[in-house]
């Protein structure tokens, strides 16, 4: 008889903010956000921050009488510290499950029947792991154990918001009075997958609480809101209907985009950009080994200044055949770019999406294609990438992505990368 399925969801408290703490210890206790791009809105919030009622998305230009009133400290977001501290909590997770599912930058599911007995059973498990990402990261996590990936999210909540859990909440270690009374105090909003708006809609059907959902019949929900609803009600009821999700799907268009640090004016700045974007999308492309069949490139102006002169605009470029070769698709960029850009407009944002995207094992090659030719281009791409991976992004990249790139997002306050970058790794005085 096989093992009921038992699912963790490990999630890293403020990720953002916690990140920027491990390497600044001062910052701790102190108020502080991270912004978006460009410095423009708060995208993470510490908890001293929260508790002055600034939502998430808030501008930063609109918190500046508060930051100084309170001492709130902004940062620029910094992707790259980020993206390596998450890959250090996966590579730890993946020591005490094998079967995890990295659901974003800071959360994983782990499959866990099978190991809860080495470790004495689901709090255990979960105190071990939170002490050792603890330990060995610095970063803080919180621990929600369940029978479906549901109810291990909903967990993690509990975890999280209340502290007689201690950070580690295994619904398993509940009696069925103790997880309905949970459910009851804990707003409908909070389940995986429902958000405002569908609670609001569940709020006419009298339904305002997870215990409210969870009793609802399944087929009263679907005829409602469809079977993704109906799924969450069954997992809220212990019937496990999502699996872990071991190899990411492919993604069926790719998209590079950013909004620039200052008005930019000229062609060739656009097309330094634009050539820096598909240089990127590219290499995501080559990552989930696909081909491009055509790219599609934007511009436009700054919507927010409704006194300037606006123009938008876009094209899509059919290649001649699928590809995933940089200067192929810069190639494309250019030609979408001379026949959209016009002068005397000063553009806020550029991007290009790539699509019709195919599986690059099953490319049908021309008869009288050069395989010589082909074959290096593809080694070319492959030691490109490897290059960069291994010594840092843009250790090598088109000529075409320009040097200065004086268009760049604005990140006046991003601490250094410590963990990436030999000249910001962190010094002891």
């Amino acid at each position: 008889m096989s093992t009921p399925a038992q699912f963790a969801l490990v999630d890293v408290n403020n990720f953002y903010v916690s990140c920027e703490r491990v390497f600044q210890p001062r910052l701790h206790n102190i108020p502080m956000v991270v912004l978006s791009n460009n410095d423009g809105c708060a995208v993470a919030r510490s908890n001293e921050v929260k508790a002055l009622g600034v939502k998430m998305g808030a501008p930063w230009f609109s918190l500046k009488d508060l930051a100084l009133l309170h001492g709130i400290e902004a940062f620029s977001s910094n992707y790259t510290l980020y993206a390596d501290m998450s890959q250090r909590v996966v590579d730890i997770l993946r020591d005490y499950a094998p079967d995890l599912e990295v659901y974003s930058i800071d959360e994983s599911f782990l499959r866990i029947e099978q190991v809860l007995p080495l470790h004495g059973g689901g709090v255990a498990l979960g105190r071990q792991m939170r002490q050792r990402i603890r330990l060995w990261t610095g970063l803080p996590v919180c621990v929600g154990i369940g029978p479906t990936k549901t109810l291990a999210k909903f967990a993690n909540h509990l975890a999280k918001k209340q502290a007689v859990f201690e950070g580690v909440c295994d619904l398993n270690a509940l009696s069925r009075p103790e997880r309905q009374d949970w459910m009851a105090q804990t707003e409908v909003r909070e389940v995986w997958g429902v958000g405002n708006r569908t609670a609001r809609r569940l709020a006419e059907m009298d339904i305002h609480t997870v215990l409210d959902l969870r009793n609802t019949p399944p087929a009263r929900v679907r005829e409602r809101f469809g079977v993704v609803m109906e799924r969450i009600v069954c997992e809220l009821r212990g019937i496990s209907c999502l699996g872990l999700e071991d190899i990411t799907p492919p993604k069926q268009q790719i998209m590079a985009s950013r909004s620039f640090g200052r008005p930019v004016h000229s062609v060739v700045e656009l097309r330094e950009a634009l050539s820096a974007h598909v240089a990127r999308a590219g290499e995501k492309l080559r990552a989930q080994q696909s081909l491009a069949g055509a790219v599609h490139v934007f511009i436009r102006t700054n919507p927010f200044k409704p006194d300037e002169p606006q123009y938008n605009a876009s094209l899509l470029v059919p290649l001649p055949e699928p590809s995933n070769d940089s200067r192929l698709l810069s190639d494309a960029v250019w030609v979408a770019l001379r026949k959209i850009f016009r002068a005397g407009f000063a553009y806020k944002k550029a991007g290009v999406m790539l699509t019709a995207l195919s599986e690059a094992r099953r490319q049908q090659h021309g008869l009288f294609e050069d395989t010589v030719t082909r074959t290096r281009d593809a080694t070319l791409m492959k030691t490109l990438d490897h290059l960069n991976l291994h010594f840092g992004r843009d250790t090598i990249h088109l000529a075409a992505t320009g040097t200065s790139r004086d268009w760049r997002m604005r990140s006046a306050n991003r601490s250094p990368r410590f963990t990436t970058c030999w000249d910001e790794l962190p010094s002891a005085h």
